[in-house]
């Protein structure tokens, strides 16, 4: 009998690798923007500048596993992002109240800082669709095949029919 060679099947479907680089360009997205509002409002933020950069860099980090096909941190992703929504939902009405005459201006103007703070709002709730439905998809399923089912089904022979089991 041939080698037993583990071949993860899920994650050819093209379902599953456009809901990857979904996840992973929301997270970057969500971090960038997280960056801009960080920085455009710096000296307005009263020390939440660690929590931000803390976001960014965990955001980040989860880019890199997703882009390794690890479906582990996904619902933690989804949490994180349900927290994330509801600051950056009670924040951005926030940004809209300082852009009135006898308030310091940031800098960034504090209606573009609204505006964005509002916008990561619809990104987190994008990133939590986008990431609950990658891990249905089961990304970790692992299939043991032989060594030449495994080729067949690297070059294409293996997409859509059934795989046997070695």
């Amino acid at each position: 009998m041939a080698d037993p060679v583990l071949i993860h099947p899920n994650r050819d479907k093209p379902e599953s690798r456009a809901t990857r680089a979904a996840v992973i360009l929301l997270l970057l997205t969500s971090a960038g923007l997280i960056l801009v509002i960080t920085l455009g409002g710096w000296s307005k933020l009263e020390g939440a500048q660690v929590v931000s950069f803390g976001y960014m860099i965990v955001y980040a980090v989860m880019a890199v596993v997703v882009a390794r096909w690890s479906r582990g941190v996904l619902p933690v992703a989804a949490g994180l992002a349900i927290l994330f929504a509801v600051v950056a939902a009670v924040a951005g009405p926030a940004w809209f109240e300082r852009d009135k005459a006898g308030f310091d201006d940031p800098a960034l103007e504090p209606s573009i800082l609204g505006l964005l703070t509002l916008i990561l709002v619809p990104v987190q709730l994008l990133l939590i669709a986008f990431a609950m439905r990658g891990f249905q998809q089961q990304w970790n399923v692992e299939v043991e095949v032989t060594r030449d089912d495994a080729e067949r089904h690297r070059a294409g022979g293996g997409r859509g029919g059934q795989i046997q089991p070695a």
